[in-house]
């Protein structure tokens, strides 16, 4: 085994760095905590080796959570606001529209409490987003939107509403515990009940960290994470490992330097979790002709078989299998669209970019968006082992002979049709294409 993956197998920095970062606290997208652990990162991988490490600001909408309450008739149950929810205070009656598809919503709804659950049935097609649950709410005329988990454990889930141009959602909504729902489904499905939610709505500032490794060439590879998480947990999941990936293979293609023959740039984005915000600014100011790949890193470590979503690019999923075949490391790969991180904002139009996640067996975020999403559940060896993975397929992707079609957004457009995913970005108002 050469140096380099014998200290990877060993290292704990990224581990360090990933304990650091989760006891910096709250790192909601504009806060003050996210701009700490934005500062950090810049620290440790210019520690590492990483060059040119810099921050990157801009703006963004500033969201605090104050209180939120459920009554139901002479009961307050418990809930959290979903951040970008306006505040508001709202009396209707409850419907609970069970696990929110779309035909869930073709009844009348008008003024009233939507209750929708945060999986899909295991027959359904693909995966709704929370947002576009909330969005059919919105458009069939709801005056709240209840958003319940299907996990057990008394956990109320996050995740942001709002969109790009209405960053602040239309209704106010909530989330609340698999238990709480499934009470309020029980005991006030029917009968008027009054959700309230105050927040605190401001301009703010957030940050992307940059550094490079490799030669200066025209075209670069980026290898990308996000720093921001959900306040009400340490976001050790979601995606403290994310990023203590990204320093992992900052320290190891340090070590590495002489193989890279493109250029390697690594961007630990902010406000991912408010609609992939840092994203979505560099890739409006980044030429995407220079991007030769995206390696996304977002829900890693959470297992130990790596996931990868390659959106139709065939020549990096053919890279990937190249790699788990010479590791050995077992990988799990769809070709479908995912556009629900950091590398979407540039795959949209063509892009060539990988979402690699972790394989854990379970449905949904499990615990991610909630207050479970803590250090103790993730593994070192974890961490170590996919860090090994990615720095092999990183090394691969830079070698000059290899390359990577970009795709025509009109294929990735047509892509997202064929897959059931262009009415629920139309409806969330993601859509990025003109009719």
């Amino acid at each position: 085994m050469s140096a380099w993956a014998g200290q990877t197998f060993t290292s704990d920095t990224g581990w360090e760095y990933l304990e650091n970062l989760v006891d910096i606290g709250d790192r909601m997208a504009g806060s003050e905590g996210e701009r700490a652990a934005a500062e950090l990162t810049r620290d440790v991988l210019s520690e590492v080796g990483a060059r040119d490490v810099s921050l990157d600001s801009f703006e963004v909408q500033g969201w605090t959570r104050g209180s939120s309450t459920i009554h139901a008739g002479d009961t307050t149950q418990a809930c959290i606001a979903l951040p970008r929810s306006p505040s508001g205070s709202v009396r209707g009656e409850l419907v609970d529209v069970g696990f929110g598809l779309p035909e869930d919503f073709d009844t009348d709804l008008e003024g009233k409490i939507v209750m929708a659950a945060s999986n899909v049935p295991d027959w359904y097609d693909r995966f709704i987003h929370r947002t576009e649950k909330y969005y059919y709410a919105v458009e069939s005329g709801a005056s709240a939107f209840i958003f319940r988990n299907h996990i057990e454990g008394c956990l109320a889930p996050t995740g942001s509403v709002g969109n790009k141009d209405e960053p602040i959602g239309d209704i106010p909504a909530i989330g609340v515990s698999k238990e709480v729902g499934s009470r309020l489904g029980r005991r006030f499905a029917g009968e008027e009940v009054t959700v309230e939610v105050d927040a605190d709505i401001y301009d703010a500032t957030s940050y992307n960290v940059h550094a490079h490794l490799g030669p200066a060439t025209e075209s670069e590879i980026l290898v990308t994470s996000h720093i921001d998480a959900h306040d009400i947990a340490e976001g050790a999941w979601d995606n403290g490992a994310g990023t203590a990936i990204v320093v992992e293979l900052a320290k190891a293609l340090a070590a590495r330097e002489e193989a890279l023959e493109t250029g390697v740039r690594f961007i630990a984005y902010g406000s991912e979790e408010v609609g992939l915000c840092g994203s979505e600014y560099d890739a409006n100011v980044r030429d995407h002709e220079s991007i030769k790949a995206i390696v996304n890193n977002d829900g890693v470590v959470r297992g130990r078989t790596l996931k990868f979503y390659t959106h139709g690019f065939d020549e990096l999923e053919e890279r990937i299998s190249t790699i788990s075949e010479r590791t050995g490391h077992e990988v799990w790969m769809s070709p479908r669209l995912g556009p629900h991180s950091d590398h979407w904002p540039y795959v949209t139009w063509g892009v060539p970019g990988c979402h690699v996640m972790s394989e854990t067996g379970e449905e949904g975020r499990g615990w991610g968006h909630t207050a479970a999403d803590t250090l103790d559940k993730l593994d070192i060896r974890d961490l170590r082992e996919q860090s090994y993975f990615l720095t092999e397929l990183v090394v691969d992707l830079a070698d000059a002979s290899v390359t990577i079609d970009h795709r025509e957004p009109a294929s990735i457009a047509a892509q997202l049709e064929e897959e059931n995913l262009a009415k629920g970005m139309k409806v969330i108002g993601s859509w990025p294409y003109d009719e």
